[in-house]
């Protein structure tokens, strides 16, 4: 049975170490070619037909004036008369046309009518949701009202958390170009080998019948697993058009309407404690909507991280809104129940008079690693100087501007997906590493690099990577921090089964038995004797003709028993904010955030990814928000001006701390994507809290609502 554990710490010459992207170059310098820049020979441009009604049926749709129309190659009905519609944006009819102009205007030609029906968009007041709001039932454990009888001291709040859009910045969207019975396909997914067997389904093809490309993506979170309708349209129109490629990427609008969103939740908390902090007793009311299907909220999870207290009760009820539908969103749920939980605890700490570090700190027995977040929480709060400028509420300094502190917590699986590798080792001494994941913008490609380069004792440059397409050995959609865990496993496998091949072939010439040699540094030799081996190149030319071509798999079900990776990690973020309480403006000066996630393959790359996650709990703590007007029942901001997001100036210095040791090494690899952007959120809300004395109830927290909580002293 081959070796296939990681290297020792000590010995590791390439993972674990913070190596640039292999990407980096051909990204920063607009070379990348996404798929939405890709232009075929011949290609045709499609647009939808979407509805301007929230709630509405179809009573008759007319394509024959876009059908008439010169450069028009194909016009299709999605609906028909008399389907309902249930949100605005609604695909109700495509397009292809010889250039992007004539289809938008064949679009706009399409006569559809309407019988508009009563809708509702805003899930904010649920008294209004009546029958669209769908109770999950009840959860108990312990006494909660005996609890909260013997509480020394209890907090009442509200906190929510608004519905967001993943604002992918290349839009979802595919090409899609038929040749006979073979389609040739070019989407924005994460999931590179598996949305051909979703396009086989609905297209009556087989699977193997589709060859599916991408080198790189712009932007997912979560929301471009699935061949969506728009994907299957630009199908439809191309085998219409003559088998000629059609381009169908979402405008700005339409993908900001109905390409996925992450739902929001609202909150009406009630906790207690003794008088010396200890966390007693959690109920929790939630409502969130996730559009027109109603939002589950694993609110099991409620309170977060600190989820040991023994008297809960836990009520939540979805709401069904004619709005368009939800998606995973990097860590689902997670972020929104950290916020309020972090948020109500934090509550609870100033009721009790306590500085909230040392309130979540002298509860710490009640999450599930209390050693891991008893160092994590030190830890922050020595990088953001809590010591220093740590305080009870409110700030008491004199002048307008007021600093605070505040603290989020989180938590993550990340086990590895089910992967598939090949490698091939030539006779020149050339490796190519083949896999159908996919690079996501999170250095996939420098990862599998490195994982193989170690196995070989070579450096990343010699390895060529190939990603992408579906023809290479199948691996796992790119969700839920599964792709570092799975690509990696399957990668070092098939590297070693392919290092043995090799030692076989070397073991007769050297004299030397098989399992006694190495490979280092760019040699193959007996173990310990450098002076005595063969350069790498040297040793594939005992090849001759022949090559090497060995698979390696990592199927998630046995990958914690191999031990190569794991899953269950844990971190903390700490925000630093100052408050303008004459303009309500939010100043950024500091987020903290401490991390573990097992082996780190990369710090550099891996310190990107909490880099990416501060920045976008930022943008949803302070300015992000889907706007959706009750009257006409549309998205208000559906664009890239009023749908704020975090500038360069609005996110002030990021510190972080990978929790590298030992003993979370040995646990093997662990997906990082998720974890690190879910306490975010709350560590800004905490923070700013912190600063003013009162609690801003709703984010994001724009001057508007911060001015309104310091006078209404409450909720705003």
């Amino acid at each position: 049975m081959p070796n296939y554990s990681w290297p020792e710490m000590d010995k590791r010459r390439v993972m674990g170490k913070p190596i640039k992207r292999l990407d980096g170059p051909v990204k920063s310098s607009g070379r990348a070619k996404y798929n939405s820049d890709v232009h075929p020979q011949g290609m045709l441009w499609a647009t939808l037909v979407t509805s301007p009604h929230a709630h509405a049926r179809v009573t008759s749709i007319d394509l024959s004036p876009a059908e008439k129309m010169p450069g028009v190659t194909a016009v299709r009905a999605i609906k028909k008369a008399g389907d309902e519609v249930q949100w605005a944006g609604t695909e109700i009819a495509s397009v292809a046309a010889i250039n992007e102009e004539i289809a938008r205007d064949a679009a706009r030609a399409v006569i559809v009518k309407y019988e508009v029906l009563p809708h509702l968009v805003k899930e904010q007041d649920l008294a209004i949701a009546g029958a669209r709001a769908k109770p999950a039932g009840e959860q108990v454990e312990g006494d909660p009202d005996q609890a909260f009888k013997d509480a020394d001291v209890i907090v009442e709040g509200e906190y929510g958390v608004p519905v967001v859009t993943h604002c992918c910045l290349e839009s979802h969207g595919t090409i899609v170009q038929w040749n006979g019975n073979h389609v040739e396909v070019w989407p924005s997914t994460q999931n590179v080998s598996g949305i051909a067997a979703q396009y086989g389904k609905v297209l009556n093809v087989p699977a193997n019948n589709f060859h599916v490309h991408m080198d790189y993506m712009g932007g997912g979170f979560g929301s471009k697993f699935p061949a969506d309708l728009w994907d299957v349209e630009a199908a439809h129109l191309s085998q219409a058009s003559g088998g000629k490629p059609v381009k169908m990427f979402l405008d700005r609008e339409t993908e900001l309407t109905i390409a996925g969103v992450r739902p929001s939740v609202y909150a009406k908390v009630k906790v207690g404690a003794k008088k010396d902090g200890t966390f007693t007793v959690w109920e929790s009311k939630t409502w969130a909507t996730g559009g027109f299907a109603p939002a589950g909220l694993n609110a099991d999870l409620f309170p977060y991280v600190y989820r040991k207290v023994k008297n809960r009760r836990i009520n939540h009820i979805g709401v069904s809104l004619n709005a368009g539908g939800a998606r995973a969103w990097r860590a689902p749920n997670h972020p929104q129940i950290s916020l309020v939980s972090c948020s109500a605890l934090d509550d609870l700490a100033a009721k009790c008079g306590m500085d909230s570090l040392h309130f979540f700190l002298k509860n710490v027995d009640l999450t599930n690693k209390p050693d891991v977040y008893k160092s994590q929480l030190e830890k922050a709060a020595e990088m953001i100087e809590w010591s220093k400028y740590g305080h009870t509420r409110p700030d008491l300094t004199k002048g307008p501007i007021k600093r605070g502190l505040g603290i989020g917590v989180n938590f993550w699986g990340g086990l590895g997906h089910d992967s598939q590798c090949r490698v091939i080792i030539q006779s020149d001494g050339s490796i190519s590493v083949e896999l159908g994941s996919q690079d996501l913008g999170t250095a996939t490609r420098t990862m599998i690099a490195m994982v193989a380069a170690e196995t070989f004792g070579l450096e990343i440059g010699q390895v060529s990577i190939g990603l992408g397409d579906s023809n290479f050995p199948p691996s796992g959609g790119s969700g839920g921090s599964t792709t570092i865990g799975g690509v990696s496993v399957s990668t070092r496998k098939a590297a070693v089964n392919a290092l043995g091949k090799i030692f076989d072939l070397l073991s007769p010439i050297m004299g030397v038995p098989a399992d006694q040699l190495e490979a280092v540094d760019g040699r193959i030799q007996p173990k310990g004797s450098p002076d005595k081996g063969m350069s790498w190149k040297q040793a594939c030319a005992k090849l001759g003709t022949q090559t090497i071509s060995e698979m390696g798999e990592n199927l998630s079900r046995n990958a914690p028993k191999e031990g190569l990776i794991n899953q269950g990690v844990s971190g903390v973020q700490m925000a630093d904010v100052s408050v303008d309480t004459e303009t309500g403006i939010v100043k950024m000066n500091r987020m903290v955030a401490v991390q573990d996630c097992g082996l780190i393959v990369n710090p550099r790359t891996a310190e990107s990814q909490v880099l990416g996650a501060c920045i976008m709990s930022t943008c949803s703590a302070l300015f992000e928000e889907r706007i959706m007007d009750q009257q006409t029942g549309r998205v208000l901001n559906a664009d890239m001006e009023f749908y704020k997001l975090s500038g360069i100036g609005d996110i002030g210095e990021i510190l972080v701390h990978m929790d590298i040791s030992p003993e979370h090494d040995k646990r093997g690899i662990i997906g990082l994507g998720e974890p690190p952007a879910i306490g975010g959120m709350a560590a800004i809300s905490n923070a700013v809290a912190n600063a003013i004395g009162v609690r801003v109830g709703t984010l994001p927290l724009t001057p508007n609502r911060v001015l309104a909580a310091l006078s209404n002293g409450r909720n705003a």
